[in-house]
């Protein structure tokens, strides 16, 4: 079992529409993809976040099929702009040592193969953790 999880703040500027369009779109992924056994959006407590979701994937396959699906696109082009600050990391059981890298491998497939994701991520002021694009494992900071 793979535990994702998201960590954000919302920028200053963001209405309370849109941010629950953000939170409404990670709440479908959860629904949508069938990769997801279970998952939680809501708030972030007792630390630097405002808010945080957690999908619990069973296998690597399974978190492929996470990433790629079209309501994780939606929620990326739509949440990602109004994002301060953002961290993503993943909890796993596995004893496989090379998880971690697999895990890297399938952010770096899915970043290689959509340009405007990579940047939306990039441009945000503060990204780190699993699912942050560059090779030292942060966004550039703006």
């Amino acid at each position: 079992m793979i535990y994702h999880h998201n960590r954000f703040t919302f920028k200053t500027t963001v209405t309370a529409q849109q941010r629950e369009e953000a939170l409404a779109g990670l709440r479908n992924q959860g629904e949508s993809i069938d990769a997801v056994a279970r998952y939680v959006v809501g708030r972030d407590i007792g630390g630097e976040f405002e808010y945080g979701a957690v999908f619990l994937i069973e296998d690597l396959d399974g978190y492929w099929e996470y990433l790629m699906a079209p309501s994780h696109a939606h929620t990326d082009r739509i949440g990602l702009p109004l994002l301060e600050s953002f961290v993503s990391y993943d909890t796993t059981h596995s004893d496989d040592p090379d998880i971690a890298q697999k895990i890297a491998d399938l952010h770096a497939r899915r970043y290689a193969g959509d340009p405007a994701l990579t940047k939306l991520v990039a441009d945000l002021p503060s990204c780190t953790g699993s699912g942050a694009p560059t090779s030292t494992d942060s966004c550039s900071a703006h």
